[in-house]
């Protein structure tokens, strides 16, 4: 890319990766060769991108404020643009995110309208709209948990994945319970978060970044206290993401690092291995 990457996934088996750039393209990859295998041009700065979980078809959105959906089998083709009933656009603002339900041939979207969309990639439409009260920062999928972190203002709210059966709601507001909390949950924090992580298998913590200092923190899901704070970063973190497996969860940051963090320090694993 000619400029800034904000946004990269792979696909489901890992042969491919899909990139989105400042440079108003996104690319397709070869993750064995390193060779790229599409350039699809935008007319402004691609965000974000979703891959289809066979590596058909990719999801790409941005400063546009458009959905397209191209068929990498047909890469010269025209996209298709998943567009609101009556409306020019996905969403009113730059499109934050978009990602991919496997399970249902659905794609759910967030942008800076303050709402997540879902739409059916069949028909092409929007089945339904949630407000969000907040200016929407990252909104991340975790495929084991069917969920999606999305993180607005000073809260993080876990989302089923599946869409709700109305056409439009509204995100709860966080209440604090000792009562287990259900597939709709939202939690305060003290502070901004950036992007949000939770755990993809004990779904007990998430782990979160932010602009606001260098530091990562975990935090319990049912009312979101803070557990542990790493230092590492020396700039604004901008986006955390747990492992599949959930040992290992990553953090980008300003200050041109990534680093990885074991969710349980000294356990032998991966890169720890040797060291134990």
């Amino acid at each position: 890319h000619k400029g800034a990457v904000w946004s990269t996934k792979l696909s489901a088996d890992t042969s491919k990766a899909a990139t989105g750039s400042a440079d108003f393209t996104a690319k397709v990859w070869d993750t064995f060769t390193g060779a790229v295998l599409h350039s699809f041009p935008h007319n402004h700065i691609v965000r974000t991108v979703a891959i289809s979980p066979n590596a058909s078809h990719l999801l790409t959105a941005g400063h546009e404020k458009k959905i397209r959906l191209f068929d990498l089998a047909k890469p010269d083709a025209e996209p298709s643009f998943l567009i609101r009933n009556g409306g020019e656009v996905s969403h009113e603002g730059t499109v934050k995110s978009v990602v991919w339900d496997r399970a249902r041939a659905m794609a759910v979207s967030a942008g800076e309208d303050r709402v997540v969309r879902w739409w059916d990639l069949r028909s092409q439409k929007e089945t339904h709209a949630m407000t969000v009260p907040d200016p929407i920062t990252s909104m991340e999928l975790s495929v084991p948990m069917e969920t999606l972190c999305l993180t607005a203002g000073k809260t993080v709210a876990f989302i089923p994945l599946e869409a709700p059966p109305s056409t439009k709601s509204e995100l709860p507001k966080p209440v604090i319970s000792d009562e287990e909390p259900g597939p709709l949950h939202t939690v305060a924090l003290k502070y901004a978060p950036s992007s949000a992580s939770i755990h993809p298998v004990w779904g007990d913590r998430f782990i979160t970044g932010s602009t606001e200092d260098p530091w990562v923190r975990v935090h319990g899901y049912q009312h979101g206290d803070e557990r542990e704070v790493y230092k590492g970063h020396h700039g604004p973190v901008h986006c955390v993401e747990y492992s599949p497996d959930g040992e290992v969860y990553a953090s980008g940051s300003e200050d041109g690092t990534i680093r990885l963090w074991q969710t349980t320090p000294g356990k032998a694993y991966g890169l720890w291995r040797s060291a134990s």
